[in-house]
This record gives structure tokens, sequence and C-alpha cells, in this order.
């Protein structure tokens, strides 16, 4: 009996299951495809260009290493900013350069802490200069790090990941759409949905688009957020959603803040130290907030529990806006950036607070 299985000796007209495509030109289908692509491409952009975007280059992770790696390649002698966004849109490469007569370079990431960063510097016996790190403090006092991905990929970036940033920045200042606000799912993650009872929605909301970058990462604060007053009001409400008092915390959540609190002011302390031991300043910096903030960042964390401690700690010098005339009065749109012109203003009277309060902590260290 033959095996149900052998078919060794059996041919099988393989012919039958060919499926051979239309005999066709496929020219005309790659032009009308390339025809709809351009056409719909180019009504994005002409979309985003009549909402008043303005030319920018993305603020991404590739344009953050190209600047940390400045300091590897022999411009570690500069004065570094690093912090959250206060420092990122509020001090003005342009005029600092024009008041010391050195361009810094920008370290500064939105929503993060600095100390990773900080930390980077203070092993890094390639930095000689001079460290300014900014103090946002329900940033710096609990260690958040929203942008955690851009600070990982110096050291670990990919020749293809290297190779998308050479790519991209060419066109980024041209197209105006390309930028992740202004993507299509992000779009349609910010519409006001319907939300299904029972679903928590006091969320934390998505930021839009602030600020305008730079090739050298310099950012200025995006004139629509202090023009029109609809966007405006969406950046205040994005700062205020998902806020709870500190006194509707339950017990642990306070528990776990005094202890980070306690564990990022011990990082910056061994930060400081081995930066200090190198001969690099180090200066602490608080920026300007208003409204929301000042209510919210005392509640969190009070300066005398904090940010003197800091100092006191650190031994380094702080520069508080509250404790300088000439760094309060500034206008401040959506609470917590400057506009460009205030910046630029704020910029320069920062660096000569800067200049006169280094020289005198220096003598008071000497004596």
């Amino acid at each position: 009996m033959p095996s149900s299985t052998s078919s060794s000796s059996e041919s099988v007209d393989m012919s039958k299951f060919d499926r051979p495509l239309p005999k066709r030109q496929l020219r005309n289908t790659v032009i009308v495809a390339f025809v709809i692509c351009v056409t719909l491409m180019t009504g994005w952009e002409l979309y985003w260009r009549d909402f008043g975007v303005p030319a920018s280059y993305r603020n991404s992770e590739g344009l953050w290493t190209i600047q940390r790696r400045r300091i590897d390649n022999g411009e570690g002698d500069k004065t570094v900013l690093t912090g959250s966004s206060r420092v990122f849109f509020n001090t003005q490469l342009d005029v600092w350069e024009a008041e010391s007569g050195q361009r810094p370079i920008q370290l500064a990431l939105e929503g993060t802490s600095p100390l990773r960063i900080m930390e980077g510097l203070a092993d890094d016996d390639d930095f000689t200069g001079t460290l300014l790190v900014g103090v946002a403090p329900m940033l710096f006092f609990s260690g958040f790090e929203y942008r955690q991905a851009v600070v990982d990929r110096y050291g670990k970036e990919t020749p293809t990941q290297w190779l998308g940033q050479q790519i991209s920045m060419p066109f980024e200042p041209y197209l105006r759409f390309y930028f992740p606000d202004y993507a299509l799912f992000q779009i349609l993650h910010r519409q006001d949905w319907t939300v299904r009872e029972g679903w928590n929605s006091n969320i934390v909301l998505d930021v839009r688009k602030l600020a305008n970058y730079r090739k050298d990462r310099n950012a200025r604060l995006w004139s629509k957020v202090a023009d029109n007053e609809d966007y405006r009001n969406e950046a205040r409400m994005i700062w205020e959603s998902g806020f709870v008092p500190m006194d509707e915390r339950d017990d642990a959540f306070k528990t776990m803040a005094l202890e980070g609190r306690a564990t990022q002011i011990e990082r910056a302390v061994t930060a400081t130290k081995k930066l200090h031991e190198r001969g690099i300043d180090v200066i602490f910096v608080r920026n300007p907030a208003e409204g929301h903030y000042a209510m919210s960042e005392p509640m969190f964390n009070p300066r005398a529990e904090t940010w003197d401690v800091l100092i006191e700690k650190t031994g380094a010098l702080g520069i508080h806006w509250l404790d300088h005339e000439e760094l309060q009065g500034f206008y401040l749109p959506e609470w917590s950036h400057m506009t460009g012109s205030e910046a630029d203003r704020y910029t320069k009277a920062l660096y000569h607070v800067i200049q006169r309060e280094l020289a005198a902590h220096k003598n008071m260290q000497s004596e």
C-alpha cells in the first residue's frame, strides 16, 4: 500500500496557483500617488503657516547631543547652561555673548531636572568652564525627567540616529508642519473627546508648542503665547491640569516627596563638590514665576526647606530672583516664561548680577 504522505512519484502543476499582475503600466499610478502626496503635504504646510508657525529647528534629542558633544570637542572651557525650560527660554545666547564676549552652550531641557546633566559634567574632565544650573522647584527637588531619553542618547547614539539627525536638520527650518505638536495623531489626541463615565478626567494635558529654536538650541518664546489670548490661556490651563494641593495628598505621597527632596539635594551636593574640586564655578539660579506657580511651588517646596538648604549644603553661589530687584518685574504671559524682548532684558540683568555676586562670593570664601 503506498504511503499517504509520499508524493515523490507524483508531479503537481503549480501554474494553477500563479496570479500574474495585470498587464498595465504602473508609471501613471506612481505619478498620481506622488501628486496626491505632494498636494496633501502642501496643504498641511500652508495650514500651519497660516496658523502663524514660524521657522524653527526641532528641539530633538539629536540636537541636544550635538551641543553636549561640543564639550568633548574642545569647547569645555565655556559657560554651560542647564536647568529646565525657564533657563532654556529666558536665557538668550545672543545677549549673553554680547555681554561676556563668549557664547554659552545651552543644555537645558524643558520639564526635566538638570541633576543628571550636572552629574555627567562633574565626571567629565573635558569640562573646565562655568556651570549655571536653573532650579525649577517642582522638577529639581523631585528629580522628574520628562526628557530622560535626551540624556540617555548622549554616549549611546547609533550611526543611524546620527545620520537621521544630519538628514533632518536641512529641512527643519523650512517645513512648519515638521514639528511634533502638529503630527496628525497628536492633534487627534488633544481633541475635546467625550469622557466615558467613570473615567478619571483629572489628567495632565500635553504641552503645546511654546518656543522656537535655533541650530545652537537658543530658544525664544513664541510670540503667539503672548499675543493670542486663547493660546495663552490654553498654556495656563495645561500648567494647572492635574494639580492637587499638598494638603489633599495622602501621607504616603508626602513622605515620598520629602524623601525624594532630600535625595535630590544630596545628588546636587555630591556633583557640586566634584566640580568645585576641579575649580569650576557652579551657580544655581531661581528664575521668576507667577500665577499658578507662585502658589504651587512654595506649597510643595518651601524656600527654607529646599532652596536655602541647597545653597547652604553645596556652598555654591545662589541667585534667587526675589533677592534681586534687577530680576523682578518681567512679563511672563503663561506664568513661567518670558517673551523674547523681556528675555533679552532679563539675560542682560542676570549676567551682571551673576558677575557681581560671584566676585563677592569668591571674596567671602577667600577671607
